[in-house]
């Protein structure tokens, strides 16, 4: 019997919730694509004339949650993601550290596709679509980002699936959580670490760069841009 993996609490938390809103979010992009454009190709579903506005309220939770999921897999889940030595680990196809790469390439993918999707879906204005303005250049980026965080989902299963199999993928729906793991105890973490990154020195820290670090830097940049970029248009 294959032993099922422990999550942390707060990771399937957030893992959850963002997911939640993220599939209903891209469900709904799909349902206000085949109600407003459709020169692709249709699915006949109902039209339904508020169908944007739900999509536009699934994209504004998902951009909510986000960023806390974001500096969640950065720090306490940054083994999940890409490693210095990652793109090294890649020639060697075939054995199980090359699953494992690819599954942390996945799994960064994911968070820049997201990205892209929310960056580029506030960047919109929710009148298009209903007044037939569908030549908009954000439109056809929010349409290209649409396909993208599909494709990026599909990857993120198959090589979790790869890796751990199906006591992974349940290993996030299961709600036991031990003791050290108690959500009265999230407050104490989270004041910890801030106390640490303060009283880090700055120079040190700019000089200790990663990639990891650069990329959640631009990614936190890119979901404040989109909250502010909107109010000057």
């Amino acid at each position: 019997m294959t032993t099922q993996p422990y999550q942390p609490l707060l990771l399937r938390i957030l893992h959850g919730l963002n997911g939640l809103f993220l599939i209903a979010a891209i469900l709904t992009a799909l349902w206000t694509y085949d109600t407003y454009d459709g020169r692709w190709g249709r699915i006949p579903l109902p039209s339904v004339r508020e169908i944007e506005g739900i999509h536009g309220t699934f994209g504004l939770y998902t951009l909510l949650i986000f960023p806390a999921f974001v500096l969640y897999s950065f720090h306490r889940g940054h083994k999940r993601l890409i490693q210095p030595d990652s793109f090294a680990k890649l020639a060697q196809v075939g054995k199980p550290i090359w699953w494992y790469t690819l599954n942390r390439f996945t799994n960064t993918f994911a968070l820049v596709a997201l990205t892209f999707a929310l960056f580029s879906g506030k960047m919109m204005d929710e009148q298009w679509l209903p007044k037939g303005e569908l030549n908009h250049g954000w439109y056809y980026a929010h349409l290209i980002a649409w396909v993208i965080m599909v494709m990026a989902i599909a990857l993120h299963l198959l090589m979790n699936a790869k890796v751990g199999g199906a006591p992974l993928l349940l290993s996030m729906l299961n709600w036991q959580f031990r003791d050290k793991d108690s959500p009265t105890f999230w407050f104490a973490h989270f004041s910890n670490w801030w106390l640490s990154f303060r009283q880090g020195s700055k120079s040190n820290w700019f000089r200790s760069m990663s990639t990891l670090m650069v990329l959640e830097l631009v990614i936190l940049i890119s979901l404040a841009a989109a909250w502010i970029v909107p109010l000057f248009n």
